[in-house]
């Protein structure tokens, strides 16, 4: 579910969205986008046949957990991905980093189960993620929770979606009684404000439901990967949102090193008031 309702009578809109660009996607981009949106479809369906079911599970080195799911999911992911776009360059979580992708224009950055540990727990909070990556920046991208069949797509110019209906980022533009995705823990003390805090595993799933405007904002200061942020940075973006680090500064992502510092995810209202208290200023 949602982190909130829609609340003192929002609703969705179809109108254009506030900071997005609306400059007409070109044909390639297009069919990038009709690609990501279908394999990672077929992709759910066998997310869906692990979930809830017996599957074969272990650590990887530093602790974190995968499955059998996960593997099958990346599997697919790049076999059909790889095929349709040979010189396009491949990151996955699931796969040993290829430096070839350094020297690519197009890259895949996927993360084929982000939340395994929702996935675990069957909790249907878990999302498949693509993107694709154009020097540094997210072109396109999509966010599918196969439990949900909330399926998050959006490609630079042509606005976010949610199951092809538009989406935006809600309007709020005050912290205090706000409802945060994150990590409880974070924001327990000063200099946070009183805010409705609920978490997800899936960090991209925390950024698309500020997409769509289910929550207001995600802030995380400890530091995530590449493909747990790039095809929700777009989605985030089109939909009229920010995502920085939490200095402000824009997610360059395919850099040797696949690391980001931290997160702040809101409109730009809302976004300028977490950089301002975290840097000591008023909000």
């Amino acid at each position: 579910m949602p982190a909130r309702d829609r609340q003192d009578g929002e609703s969705e809109s179809t109108d254009p969205v506030p900071g997005s660009s609306h400059a007409p996607i070109n044909n390639k981009a297009h069919e990038d986008l009709n690609l990501l949106e279908d394999t990672v479809r077929e992709a759910g369906d066998i997310a869906r046949k692990f979930y809830g079911g017996d599957y074969k599970q272990w650590s990887k080195e530093g602790g974190s957990p995968v499955t059998e799911a996960d593997l099958a999911v990346n599997k697919y992911l790049c076999d059909h991905l790889t095929a349709a776009r040979p010189d396009y360059g491949w990151l996955s979580e699931e796969n040993t980093d290829d430096p070839a992708r350094l020297s690519r224009r197009e890259v895949f950055i996927v993360d084929p189960i982000d939340g395994t540990i929702a996935f675990l727990k069957n909790r249907p909070h878990f999302t498949i993620c693509a993107a694709i990556v154009v020097e540094g920046r997210p072109c396109c991208g999509v966010v599918y929770n196969p439990i949900s069949d909330e399926l998050y797509s959006a490609c630079a110019g042509g606005g976010a979606h949610r199951n092809g209906t538009p989406i935006h980022v809600a309007a709020r533009d005050r912290l205090e009684g706000c409802a945060m995705l994150g990590d409880r823990t974070q924001f327990a003390h000063a200099p946070w404000p009183a805010m409705h805090v609920q978490n997800r595993n899936s960090v991209a799933y925390r950024v698309v439901l500020v997409a769509d405007g289910s929550a207001d904002l995600s802030v995380s200061l400890t530091a995530k990967r590449d493909w747990d942020l790039a095809a929700a940075d777009v989605i985030l973006r089109e939909a009229g949102g920010l995502l920085t680090d939490a200095n402000g500064a824009t997610l360059i992502y395919n850099r040797p090193v696949t690391l980001q510092a931290s997160l702040i995810a809101a409109n730009p209202e809302l976004h300028a008031a977490v950089i301002g208290l975290l840097n000591g200023r008023a909000a």
